[in-house]
């Protein structure tokens, strides 16, 4: 399979895992997660992804400013429901860098390494705005972080083209055209607006 060069050129977020190290998946139980990972868990690369992606990233810098973060001990909390939007996509990505499972997770081994229920959802009546909520287990300290995709706003040329796939009418030269300028507002997001305090908004202690 091949895909876009700018995938190689995306942040890499690295984590250390016990539980990797423990059962020999990784020697020192480090982990190099790339944007081409969660590509391969979606099926596809698209804003939601890599905001996913970067979200997960901003968080960890706060959370673990001096060590490298400690996969399976965070908590992360969704804003809405599983099934609103695009909650579970996102949930799927930040389950695969954070370990951070809901019921379907890993159970642990004795009283370690557990990863089920660490992700949760908000009910359908609660209130969303919009935030995902990370904490570390160990010492309490939490963020929020609200990826604003739209301040990466698509190419005007778009319009039409999304119009057409919608219908299910497009051409191919639209198709290609409609990948073409979709994957360049993924990778404007990735490599120009990886730190982007406006489109990644980073609250502390929530």
């Amino acid at each position: 399979m091949t895909f876009p060069d700018f995938f190689d050129q995306a942040p890499v977020i690295r984590v250390r895992d016990p539980l990797a190290q423990l059962l020999g998946s990784a020697t020192d139980g480090i982990i190099d997660y790339r944007y081409v990972d969660a590509v391969r868990l979606a099926g596809h690369s698209c804003p939601t992804v890599a905001g996913a992606f970067l979200t997960a990233r901003a968080a960890l810098k706060v959370l673990y400013p001096d060590r490298l973060p400690e996969r399976g001990a965070i908590r992360v909390h969704m804003p809405s429901p599983e099934i609103e939007g695009t909650t579970g996509v996102v949930a799927q990505v930040l389950t695969l860098i954070t370990g951070a499972a809901a019921q379907g997770g890993f159970k642990g081994i004795g009283e370690r390494f557990n990863r089920q229920g660490l992700l949760s959802f908000a009910t359908e009546n609660g209130e969303n705005d919009g935030t995902v909520r990370f904490a570390r287990l160990d010492t309490g300290a939490a963020v929020g972080v609200f990826f604003d995709a739209h301040k990466v706003p698509a190419d005007i040329s778009q319009r039409e083209r999304m119009q057409a796939v919608i219908q299910n009418r497009e051409t191919p030269e639209q198709r290609l055209e409609f990948a073409k300028h979709w994957q360049a507002r993924v990778q404007r997001i990735l490599l120009e607006h990886a730190d982007d305090p406006s489109l990644l908004h980073v609250i502390s202690d929530v």
